[in-house]
């Protein structure tokens, strides 16, 4: 089996020098395109991980990375600019598994890059990914949710909340324990992008007549609740 393929998808050519050099100490094999387009062009099979600049010709981050999300949970590194926020949890709204901000240290970045594909493989190997209460199916193997038979349309990281309470009922998530288990990284201060999740998987699901809810423990997180 052959090296690992990070793609690293960027316009500056001293990020591409120097995560190169740090990438192939670790035995990864990186995949250098500039441009949004590029990106997914260069995306294959056997592409591990990819990791974007939200700023990048043709097509920025966020939309390689709404792109990729419509068929694949290939995981994904956001890189930002220091200040871009609003950028960053959109981002991480989109799916993407971790962001890290600029300038950076390569090092950090290759930690990170193997933190991610570590922890995607532990799912892969320790998960069977489906659970049924009534009415409701979740799915993550195939990143699906269904309500009385009828798909619902949630994105990935809105799966991965709902899958980590309901399979674990009756337990309390903390928000920053939600971020560090879902996204893989302690996003200290974005507690409210776990606010936002909840309140669009409620939105979405209809639990009427059903013996499970999501429930708030205010002034510490949620937990999924079964009568």
């Amino acid at each position: 089996m052959g090296a690992a393929k990070i793609l690293i998808a960027d316009d500056e050519q001293a990020v591409h020098e120097s995560l190169g050099i740090y990438l192939r100490d670790e035995g990864f094999e990186p995949i250098d395109v500039y441009d949004g387009v590029a990106a997914l062009e260069g995306i294959t099979s056997d592409t591990a991980l990819c990791v974007l600049d939200i700023m990048m010709p043709k097509m920025s981050g966020i939309e390689v990375c709404k792109e990729i999300r419509k068929t694949s949970r290939m995981p994904i590194i956001i890189l930002t600019a220091k200040g871009e926020e609003v950028d960053r949890i959109i981002g991480l709204e989109l799916g993407a598994d971790d962001y890290i901000v600029k300038p950076f240290s390569p090092r950090e970045v290759v930690a990170r890059i193997k933190a991610v594909l570590r922890r995607t493989q532990e799912q892969k190997e320790n998960d069977d990914g489906c659970i049924t209460y009534e009415a409701l199916t979740i799915d993550l193997k195939s990143y699906t949710v269904t309500l009385h038979g009828k798909p619902i349309i949630c994105t990935p990281k809105e799966i991965e909340i709902l899958y980590m309470l309901a399979s674990n009922p009756g337990m309390v998530f903390t928000r920053d324990q939600l971020l560090s288990r879902v996204w893989g990284y302690d996003f200290a201060g974005e507690t409210r992008t776990v606010d936002t999740h909840i309140k669009r998987i409620r939105s979405k699901l209809d639990n009427s007549g059903q013996s499970w809810s999501i429930k708030t423990i205010y002034g510490v997180g949620y937990k999924f609740e079964v009568e």
